[in-house]
């Protein structure tokens, strides 16, 4: 196996709880030899909680449900019209450290945005890609066995009201925006190849 060699799937939209349960028994059942993979998903409409999230950053009960993950970070937002890309990457074998992980996730959606003459950024104090002080890329990680579970949300053609009945990723007053909002045509397997291809390239360096 050459440790370059990543399988993309593309998986379109499927329940949370399948991904969760599925992303977990991938990473049990998988040995040093196992390619890296990166699953591309949209869920039904659903908030996920971080493995250390407060529940006081639920500001509001809907019919929406609240699901407990064990990734980073806090509370946020699904639903169909956000690109999720799940990274199961073994961090071992590859020498890349945790931070390391999460720039790659970072700037690979700022270069993407970029793409479409959009200039974005990162924050220091609080993980994710932003717009103009707006957030439109949410991220967290679990490492189990030296590899990554979970990863990216980037928000591109969706109804982000339910993010009001939440402080985004814990942050009261957060306010989020989306790529439509910027872009008058979006193609969104060109955002996913966009996507893979510059996480990739990032990857491909280690």
């Amino acid at each position: 196996m050459n440790i370059n060699d990543v399988i993309i799937k593309d998986l379109h939209v499927v329940p949370y709880m399948q991904t969760y349960q599925d992303m977990h028994e991938f990473t049990q059942n998988r040995n040093e030899q196992t390619p890296d993979e990166i699953w591309l998903v949209e869920h039904h409409p659903v908030f996920t909680q971080g493995k250390v999230g407060k529940a006081e950053h639920l500001l509001n009960h809907t019919n929406i449900p609240v699901i407990q993950t064990d990734r980073g970070g806090q509370i946020t937002y699904h639903a169909p019209g956000q690109q999720i890309m799940y990274i199961l990457i073994d961090l071992r074998r590859r020498n890349i450290g945790i931070r390391d992980m999460v720039s790659f996730l970072e700037n690979c959606v700022i270069q993407t945005l970029a793409y479409y003459g959009i200039i974005a950024y990162t924050k220091a104090e609080a993980p994710g890609v932003y717009i103009n002080h707006k957030k439109i890329c949410s991220l967290g990680l679990h490492i189990n066995r030296g590899c990554t579970l979970h990863g990216l949300a980037l928000n591109i053609d969706m109804d982000l009201t339910p993010f009001n009945n939440i402080n985004p990723c814990g942050y009261a007053g957060l306010q989020m925006t989306q790529l439509k909002d910027y872009v008058l045509n979006i193609d969104r397997n060109e955002i996913k190849q966009l996507l893979t291809d510059n996480f990739i390239n990032h990857l491909s360096k280690y």
